[in-house]
């Protein structure tokens, strides 16, 4: 290996394609967009899910579900998981998991369920604990913290407001 051959098919300033100079390049005359039509046209770019003109599929298949704006995505992590990704006397927590790869994916709360043995003396944090995961936890000298999660939302309740004081004498 040479000084120069440490770059050798890396273009950091590469040259910007010229189009419509003539037909020995290959791109002139039309520039490479072809006769007629919308996409000849400048700035026309076709939108994600443009089809060539026929009913796009996202229009041709129903709607279906519901999709809840406000809900919270609950991911559930059974205590044989625990077992298995974690040392005796650990402290887990929501963060630790997610950090860890333990609990994948987006999610808002973490709910620990009791499937498989546990062994281990853990101390776990989570949103929500099944019963089956609550008593295996603590059979195993372990503890259970239960975080807290967002307050509930409850239709047509009006925020506490701080009483304005009068400012007579």
């Amino acid at each position: 290996m040479r000084l120069n051959d440490i770059n050798k098919g890396v273009h950091k300033n590469r040259k910007r394609s010229r189009v419509g100079r003539g037909p020995g390049s290959g791109h002139g005359k039309t520039s490479g967009r072809g006769h007629k039509g919308q996409g000849q046209l400048a700035g026309w770019s076709a939108p994600s899910i443009f089809e060539g003109g026929r009913s796009p599929i996202i229009r041709r298949v129903p709607k279906r579900g519901f999709n809840n704006r406000h809900g919270r995505i609950v991911k559930s992590i059974n205590v044989a998981d625990l077992e298995t990704a974690f040392e005796s006397g650990a402290t887990i927590t929501p963060e630790l998991l997610r950090s860890s790869g333990v609990a994948k994916g987006i999610w808002h709360e973490l709910k620990v369920l009791g499937d498989g043995n546990l062994s281990k003396k853990l101390s776990v944090s989570a949103h929500r604990f099944s019963k089956q995961a609550r008593e295996k936890i603590i059979a195993a000298g372990g503890s259970v913290n239960e975080v807290p999660g967002p307050a509930a939302l409850v239709k047509g309740q009006k925020k506490a407001r701080d009483a304005k004081q009068s400012t007579s004498p």
